[in-house]
């Protein structure tokens, strides 16, 4: 039988219109933590023909609800907050590495870190999660 985490993950993910959208790859699925990546499309491009941040922002916050679900408790994100540190063109590949900080019964702490192609680093994202009582059926 596969690992929990990813059967968690690989049903959030079947019911995640926006991440499919995005085109995130899954490169890792686990209990607290995530690594997805994507590729910046024209159409994620702001007026400044840069990534718009709800992307960035978008993208850390499906590998926060990843991780922090991947436990098995139903988690939901209370408190986040991004900021951006180098811009995106079209092309670039962006990709999540999450850490996860603290843990109680109740609350989680993540940091994820946005890097691209050049393993530079775009965008810091912190989020709080609420872990629920309800368990994920698998």
């Amino acid at each position: 039988m596969s690992d929990p985490a990813k059967r968690i993950v690989d049903k959030m993910y079947e019911n995640d219109a926006f991440s499919q959208w995005l085109g995130i790859k899954r490169l890792e699925d686990g209990a607290g933590k995530s690594v997805l990546q994507m590729t910046v499309r024209k159409e994620m491009l702001n007026g400044f023909d840069i990534v718009h941040g709800g992307i960035t922002y978008s993208l850390a916050d499906s590998a926060l609800a990843f991780a922090s679900n991947g436990h098995g408790k139903k988690a939901v994100s209370v408190e986040t907050s991004i900021s951006h540190t180098e811009t995106c063109k079209e092309g670039d590949i962006l990709t999540t590495h999450t850490e996860e900080m603290s843990l109680s019964n109740k609350i989680g702490v993540y940091q994820i870190t946005i890097t691209n192609q050049d393993d530079k680093i775009v965008a810091l994202f912190k989020g709080t999660v609420y872990r629920t009582s309800k368990d994920w059926e698998i």
